[in-house]
């Protein structure tokens, strides 16, 4: 006996197994990035104090932590990212090349680089495949990411921690 698409349907529907989706379905990634430059203006009333990154299921993280209000920043893909005040490149793996401007001086330490001179390390990460220290002159504050590919990105501010704040980059893993 043949039963048609919609009888099949309505039994499916009935047994209350239409509708279910699998988990991965409700966590999809998000979309419509883009890749162009991002760009936020400061009032410059804080100070850098730290960087890190973190991995999420669609994209990796560069977070830097701002002691008050961090709320200025200039972030593209470029050519080369280069040093702050000499103009020197700053060598960087990957197949693209984000530069990451902050709005903000740095508080003179070394804390924040690993052993290795390098500022996080993102071995095992999907998209970068470098964050380097490229300077901080005139109360701005660059950085590099390599990253795979060009690939979208968003940048925002967050709150927090306590009365300091986040300058956030998200790099997709894929487009």
């Amino acid at each position: 006996m043949r039963r048609s698409a919609a009888a099949v349907a309505s039994a499916l529907l009935g047994a209350g197994l239409v509708g279910l989706t699998p988990a991965t379905a409700s966590a999809a990634c998000p979309t419509g990035w883009g890749s162009l430059p991002r760009t936020a203006p400061s009032v410059r009333n804080a100070e850098i104090v730290d960087v890190r990154t973190g991995r999420h299921a669609c994209f990796d993280r560069f977070v830097v932590d701002v002691a008050g209000r961090g709320d200025g920043w200039f972030v593209r893909y470029v050519d080369q990212v280069r040093f702050d005040g000499s103009g020197e490149v700053v060598p960087l793996r990957g197949g693209a090349k984000l530069e990451v401007v902050v709005v903000e001086p740095i508080v003179p330490t070394d804390a924040i680089f690993l052993p290795n001179g390098e500022l996080a390390d993102v071995s095992g990460y999907r998209t970068f495949r470098h964050v380097a220290w490229a300077g901080s002159f005139e109360g701005q504050t660059t950085f590099g990411l390599g990253v795979r590919a060009r690939l979208p990105f968003r940048v925002h501010a967050l709150d927090g921690p306590g009365t300091g704040s986040r300058v956030v980059v998200d790099v997709a893993h894929r487009w």
